[in-house]
């Protein structure tokens, strides 16, 4: 027997007709494609299931998307769908899950192990044919805070015991929480981070996460502390980063995610010495990887089997 399938809108600024493509030969036909407002607003009605990314959520609570009944987003960051109010909470709403811990636990150790070995140092001295030996520090002993308990910190906290880390982590629920050496649940943070030597941030943006990392809590970790965000942006004041940056307190910064992206070239961030600025590409969204994802969920969704990566309006991941 015939299983009916929905009508799909992929919706990307950039990568929408990559997408369908990869759809349409997992065995689904019935795909359309958006890049604009104005395109999404035309073919959502008679649409059921939207894989999307930076879509327009104006357009999720109008009488055209009467029909739209789940939403799957291209990535793991739905803040701006959760924050939009005027979307009917009926909606089904999923995200990607457990595609990203290894991309971005490589990009966290890559940046951890270029500043505790002083790569900088060691390719200065090459650029200027100088013979500079110097006895460079280890990870193993140091201790590293994971904010975020979810696929990708559980990946930061497996890389890290393989370089004999001391690991401590935060969450909200204390999901996951024997794999860590000690945790913290997120009304203690000023515990959390004061014996850190690294706090990496991969914790969702919600009304509870926004600008969590203020001046207070950075001027709380001791000095020389590295912190790294492959959160969400808004999970930091960048403001108050800033300012604590230029007192010296902290020993760097290693920044994948902005409040604003691309990140305005006057920031200044740019010109602070002991701050990495990358594009927000530690975590891709691989059209295979994303396609794969969405296909098993498709099928799940036909079935009337539960969705993965499903998210709690209220809770906001």
């Amino acid at each position: 027997m015939n299983i009916r399938q929905p009508n799909i809108l992929v919706y990307s600024p950039n990568q929408a007709e990559e997408y369908a493509n990869y759809i349409r030969k997992k065995g689904f036909s019935s795909v359309m494609v958006a890049t604009t407002r104005d395109e999404a607003e035309k073919l959502l009605l008679g649409t059921e299931v939207i894989l999307g990314w930076k879509f327009p959520t104006e357009l999720l609570s109008s009488s055209a998307a009467a029909t739209v009944k789940w939403y799957q987003s291209t990535g793991a960051g739905v803040d701006d769908l959760v924050a939009d109010s005027s979307i009917p909470d009926l909606l089904i709403l999923t995200r990607i899950v457990d595609q990203f811990g290894g991309y971005i636990s490589e990009y966290v150790f890559t940046y951890l192990l270029y500043l505790v070995k002083d790569v900088a140092r060691i390719s200065q001295a090459q650029l200027e044919h100088r013979w500079d030996p110097f006895i460079a520090d280890s990870l193993a002993g140091k201790t590293i805070g994971v904010a975020g308990m979810g696929s990708i910190g559980t990946e930061i906290v497996r890389k890290a015991r393989a370089f004999e880390m001391k690991v401590f982590g935060l969450s909200k629920s204390g999901v996951n929480s024997e794999i860590v050496d000690k945790h913290f649940f997120s009304d203690q943070w000023p515990e959390f981070v004061k014996d850190l030597d690294y706090l990496v941030l991969t914790l969702p943006l919600t009304m509870s996460t926004y600008h969590i990392v203020n001046r207070e809590l950075l001027l709380s970790m001791k000095p020389g502390a590295i912190i790294v965000n492959v959160g969400r942006g808004a999970l930091m004041n960048e403001n108050d980063l800033v300012t604590v940056l230029k007192t010296g307190h902290l020993g760097a910064a290693v920044l994948d995610v902005f409040e604003t992206e691309p990140l305005p070239v006057e920031h200044p961030l740019y010109s602070i010495p002991n701050v990495y600025i990358t594009p927000h590409l530690s975590g891709p969204s691989t059209a295979d990887g994303v396609c794969d994802f969405f296909a098993e969920n498709l099928n799940r969704y036909m079935a009337g089997q539960p969705l993965a990566g499903v998210v709690d309006w209220k809770r906001g991941y």
